[in-house]
């Protein structure tokens, strides 16, 4: 695995500019898709609709995923560190 992970880090430029080719590909072939069969007003008249919506709704799931983390959830990073004898002396 760290072969593969060193491999990969090495190459990162190249990745980044496939990751950019892909991208262009896919909105490419998004606006070769038929649309007359679209169901609503967006998938007909909002170039790239299904990929914006996609994004947009990864983004907010995120949002909420760290939102929750940050408010509680989320355990300490050292909470296995952390001694529990200054708690119980302090109960007694």
């Amino acid at each position: 695995m760290t072969n593969c992970t060193t491999f990969l880090q090495t190459r990162q430029k190249t990745l980044v500019a496939l990751g950019w080719t892909l991208l262009v590909l896919i909105a490419g072939a998004s606006l070769v898709v038929d649309s007359g069969s679209a169901h609503s007003w967006a998938e007909q008249h909002v170039p790239f609709f299904w990929s914006l919506f996609g994004f947009i709704a990864a983004v907010v799931i995120i949002g909420i995923a760290r939102w929750l983390g940050r408010s509680g959830i989320q355990a300490p990073t050292d909470i296995y560190d952390r001694s529990l004898t200054p708690i119980c002396e302090e109960e007694e």
